[in-house]
């Protein structure tokens, strides 16, 4: 009997909270590298650190990361979101309201990690 309760309540919190927002949250953690290491890391106009770092963000919001050293030409690059097909599958299986809450919250989105590994190039370059 216990055992059906619980069942009952993981489906009743199943479909008043998105899946996504369940298992995977509304952050990401994204890696940051350079070689040579060292760089200074801007996230949208702030200096979150030098690399490597690991930094949490928001998963529904895109971000243009720069990577700048002393003597090397600085780097942009934009670190944009898409959506886990998954998760909206999972999402639409269990009804309306986890697709609102995972749109809402954004966290059916993550972030996409390609463009966060640089190569730094030196600013002046010996003959």
């Amino acid at each position: 009997m216990k055992i059906a309760y619980k069942i009952i309540i993981f489906v009743i919190v199943f479909q008043l909270i998105g899946c996504a927002t369940i298992f995977k949250g509304t952050n990401s953690h994204l890696g940051m590298h350079s070689n040579p290491s060292g760089a200074d890391v801007y996230v949208n106009g702030k200096n979150m650190g030098k690399t490597p770092l690991t930094l949490k963000l928001s998963s529904k919001t895109t971000y243009i990361v720069e990577f700048k050293k002393e003597g090397f030409k600085t780097i942009t690059r934009n670190v944009t979101n898409k959506v886990g097909a998954g998760w909206v599958i999972l999402d639409v299986l269990a009804g309306l309201v986890p697709v609102i809450i995972d749109a809402v919250t954004g966290a059916w989105y993550h972030l996409d990690e390609k463009n966060v590994d640089v190569q730094l190039e030196k600013l002046y370059p010996r003959p």
